[in-house]
């Protein structure tokens, strides 16, 4: 059966239709542009907080800041008390977030390298699950957990219990766990599964791969979480909060004695202030704040790049 002829209207109309390519082009284009704004967002609103930051904080900077009126020499050395400087404040952080790092990385780097290597699905399912809940608990929850674990011990075994510095670097260990544990099982589970087969083939065991080959290869992951963890331990506020940190404390006595924190400085200036003096002072403390864990960041980048250079077979100190 022949069909209707074609009208020579219709087959003079020109092809409209849009050519293949052009529309994953102009989707690629779009996404292209969505993200390079979304990255000088980010970049923006950390310029202009910073800038404030500066702003409001550099004019500030000086010995009056951390000391006071007490002479530096004699207040780093503990034989003379600061009340109005935030000396004690700087040395309690430093204190608190070594601590808190000693304590967190050996379990931390240890438990993402038996999830990546060593562990079956079902307990790397399992070990997974927890971790993931231990990264979903507020840090003000935290910081409760501690405070009820000082009641529960000074009801039962230790009735000289009290909030500490040990206590609050434990809490701190626990809620920066996560993402160093994290970071540990991706780096090693990054690495190309010939690594592995290379060190069988050199007749290492399976220990000795991990910590001879997988472990330095990995190293910038890991070290990138230990970062991460540092960061998060220098500024949290609610854990230390409830877990020991007090004003006027002065230099840590010991890990069972209260502190004092930048943290906790800069949000009861916030909260208490009566002159634009103690304001402008709490601005310093938080720029020095953000000094403090830009150093340990860096100090943490050049110890890793070190670490690669002697890897590699290079001079670390070159």
């Amino acid at each position: 059966m022949t069909g209707s002829p074609i009208s020579p209207d219709i087959r003079q109309l020109p092809d409209r239709r849009v050519p293949s390519g052009a529309r994953p082009r102009t989707r690629e284009h779009a996404l292209t542009v969505a993200a390079w704004l979304a990255a000088l967002l980010v970049a923006a609103v950390a310029a202009v907080g910073c800038g404030y930051l500066l702003w409001r904080g550099v004019p500030t900077l000086g010995r009056a800041l951390f000391f006071g009126d007490a002479p530096p020499l004699l207040a780093m050395a503990g034989l003379r008390p600061v009340w109005d400087g935030i000396w004690p404040a700087c040395a309690g952080s430093l204190y608190l977030v070594g601590l808190a790092t000693l304590l967190v990385l050996g379990p931390g780097v240890g438990c993402g390298i038996y999830l990546a290597e060593y562990a079956g699905p079902r307990a790397r399912r399992h070990l997974g699950l927890a971790v993931e809940l231990l990264a979903g608990v507020p840090s003000i929850v935290m910081g409760l957990f501690g405070f009820t674990l000082i009641l529960v011990l000074r009801r039962t075994f230790v009735p000289q219990a009290n909030t500490c510095l040990l206590l609050a670097a434990g809490c701190l260990a626990l809620l920066v766990l996560p993402p160093l544990v994290v970071s540990t099982r991706a780096a090693l589970e990054s690495l190309p599964h010939g690594l592995r087969l290379t060190g069988a083939a050199l007749g290492l065991t399976r220990k000795q791969t991990v910590f001879r080959v997988l472990l330095p290869e990995a190293g910038r992951g890991i070290l990138g979480g230990v970062m991460l963890a540092m960061g998060r331990a220098a500024e949290d506020t609610a854990v230390i909060l409830l877990t020991g940190v007090v004003a006027n404390a002065g230099l840590p006595a010991g890990l069972l004695a209260k502190f004092e924190a930048l943290p906790f400085t800069i949000y009861y200036t916030a909260a208490q202030y009566q002159t634009e003096d103690e304001l402008a002072r709490g601005f310093g403390a938080a720029l020095v704040l953000l000094v403090l864990s830009g150093s340990m960041m860096l100090g943490a980048g050049a110890l890793q790049r070190m670490m690669e250079r002697r890897h590699k077979g290079e001079d670390a100190w070159n």
